[in-house]
Formats: C-alpha cells, sequence, structure tokens
C-alpha cells in the first residue's frame, strides 16, 4: 500500500461555443436579416475542501479531469448553453501546484472553500452581433476561445493540533486508540501505520482537540530514506510534537540514540520544524517493574538534558493518557488564544 500525501492531476476547462451564422427565413418575411445566436461559456474547473476527506488517495485512479464545453448559437437569436462548472473534493491543507513552473496556485484550507483551478473559456458571438446600418446581411461571427489546461501537484499536508513523533513501533499508533476514538492499525513491525492517522480527543463538551498519528521516521528520513520526505511534511501545521520513546524496546535499541536520531532528522529537514515545541512522553513503562521504571525514565531524561514536559505512560493500558489529554487541551487553547490576539493586533 502506498502512503499518499501527493498527487499529479491534470484540469482542463471547457471550450467556449461558437457563435453562430444564421438569417430569418419565414413566409412573407424573405429578408428577415441575420438572427444567429452567441456561444456559450466553457465551464471552469474549481477544487472544493471538503473536511470529510483526509488523503488524496483517490487521485491515483482518476487523473483528468474534464468541464464541459458551452454549446455553439443557433439560429432564432438562441444562445447555447453554458457548460456546467466541475467541482473537485479536495481535503483540508491541500496546496496547489503548477507542475509545469513550480508556481504555487494557493491552498484549500477550509472545509466548503472553492478554489478556481482552470478558467472556462469564453463564448463567440454570433453574425447578429455584426449587424449594422451599412452591413445589413453579416456573415462574421467568431468562435470560442479554448479553456485553460494545468498539469497540477496536489500536496496534502495534515492538520491537526498535535503531532506524534517517533521511530517506528515506538507505540503512537496505540496511544491515539487509547486517547480516541481513531482505530489505526497496530502490529509488532516497522511502518504498520502508511497513511497519517487523524484522531479527535474530546475532553468535554465543546473541548477537543486533533491528534495526527503521523508515520514513523527512520534516519535519513529528511534525505528521503523510507517514506522520510512525506511524512516530515506533515509535521509542519501542529500545534504541539509528542515525542514517543519506547523504553524498553524489544530489538535493545538506546531509547536515548532514538531520540536523538529524530531530533537530527527535524533539524535537517527544517530549522523551523526543530524549534517547535515538544514534550517527551516515555511509553511501554508497564514493561518494567516499578523500580525500573524510576531508574529507567530519570537514566533517560538526564542522558537527553531535557527541559519540556515528560510523561511517563502506557498507551495500552490507557496509564497516565487521561492527565496527558488534559494538559495538552491547555495548551492548545492557550496557542489558539494567543493567535487569535495576534490577529487582532495587526488587524
Amino acid at each position: 500500500m502506498k502512503f499518499v500525501d501527493e498527487a499529479s492531476i491534470r484540469v482542463e476547462a471547457g471550450k467556449g461555443g461558437d457563435g453562430c451564422v444564421s438569417f430569418r427565413r419565414e413566409k412573407y418575411i424573405p429578408k428577415g436579416g441575420p438572427d444567429g445566436g452567441n456561444g456559450g461559456d466553457g465551464a471552469s474547473v474549481y477544487l472544493v475542501g471538503d473536511e470529510n476527506l483526509s488523503t488524496l488517495a483517490d487521485f491515483r485512479f482518476t487523473r483528468r479531469f474534464k468541464a464541459e464545453n458551452g454549446e455553439p448559437g443557433r439560429g432564432r437569436n438562441c444562445t447555447g448553453k453554458s457548460g456546467d462548472d466541475l467541482y473537485i473534493k479536495v481535503p483540508l491543507g491541500t496546496i496547489v501546484t503548477e507542475q509545469d513552473t513550480d508556481e504555487i496556485m494557493g491552498e484549500v484550507i477550509k472545509h466548503e472553500q472553492v478554489f478556481k483551478v482552470a478558467q472556462g473559456g469564453r463564448h463567440g458571438v454570433g453574425n447578429t452581433a455584426f449587424k449594422s446600418s451599412t452591413n445589413r446581411a453579416p456573415r462574421q461571427f467568431t468562435k470560442g476561445t479554448p479553456g485553460e489546461a494545468h498539469q497540477l501537484k496536489l500536496e496534502l499536508k495534515v492538520l491537526a493540533d498535535v503531532g506524534l513523533l517517533g521511530l517506528p513501533n515506538a507505540g503512537k499508533s496505540t496511544f491515539i486508540r487509547a486517547v480516541s476514538s481513531a482505530k489505526p492499525k497496530v502490529a509488532d513491525y516497522p511502518f504498520t501505520t502508511l497513511y497519517p492517522n487523524l484522531g479527535v480527543v474530546s475532553i468535554e463538551p465543546g473541548r477537543s482537540f486533533v491528534v495526527a498519528d503521523i508515520p514513523g521516521i527512520i534516519e535519513g528520513a529528511a534525505e528521503g530514506a523510507g517514506l522520510g520526505i512525506q511524512f516530515l511534511k506533515h509535521i509542519s501545521r501542529t500545534r504541539l510534537l509528542l515525542h514517543i520513546v519506547d523504553v524498553a524496546p524489544l530489538d535493545g535499541t538506546d531509547p536515548v540514540e532514538s531520540v536523538k536520531t529524530i531530533e537530527a532528522e527535524l533539524a535537517k529537514y527544517s530549522n523551523d520544524l526543530s524549534g517547535y515545541t515538544r514534550w517527551l512522553v516515555l511509553n511501554k513503562i508497564d514493561l518494567l517493574t516499578d523500580e525500573q521504571q524510576e531508574e529507567v525514565c530519570n537514566m533517560i531524561v538526564k542522558q537527553l538534558a531535557w527541559e519540556g514536559p515528560v510523561y511517563y505512560l502506557s498507551a495500552i493500558q490507557k496509564q497516565g493518557t487521561q492527565q496527558l489529554c488534559y494538559d495538552i487541551m491547555e495548551h492548545v487553547e492557550k496557542q489558539k488564544a494567543d493567535e487569535a490576539s495576534e490577529d487582532i493586533t495587526e488587524e
């Protein structure tokens, strides 16, 4: 199964309908003059934000989208029918780029936001429009103009309040299952998660946040190793990063080195990303005895010289998850309030 956060599609707007050359011919009216109608406008192509979509997987099967052409004009001053505009649903957070020029056309970030990506062709005019006092029987008309056509690159960045960081099998999917109604796949092999899973964590009515289970990052991800760069792109919109670490890995790897590996990849990918707010979550403490828990966790925190918040939990047993969720909610609400006040100040 392929991880889909990018898609390439071709959009073609409709051609405008041609104008018509016609003359009125009725009984007793042998020279009724020109009555050729105008053509219809070609249909345009729009992208529409849909909060119910979470991936670009649908565009793997349909890559070409063609809008309707405008109908040509007809006699008796009949105007051709304009084409019906084509609306393509995309998930929120989709960035639209012109593939040939690498120019960013825009992005869709709100539900039901409409964004035009291809303008339909303009209609042609019939010979009626060329009638004048000196040209009583014109045979001129104009053709409809072609619609725009673009090869687009769609890139999805997950819109979430909290992103989960960690090496494969750190317990990220188990955590999101424990705190939300999302049910990502959980298994004991690397890269169980191939799509970013979104889960809504509801603290109480009216208070909730969105957490994104970002698929595992490995060493060399910033250079494209594994599925690295595709995954790193999704982290850049979160308000908080939870760095989940397996304190008792079955393969005997060092938890401290696991944290440093992720930190190195974040720094390589983006300086801004490495400066994001991160909380350390030491997971799978149920695999240790009470004495080992304190000793191992303290050792990890000390060797990392970690200065931010640290949480000990067992996601599979939901131990320590409730307090963490309450603290996340307060942090997210505070950030939203700060951003709102900044916007008001700027205005």
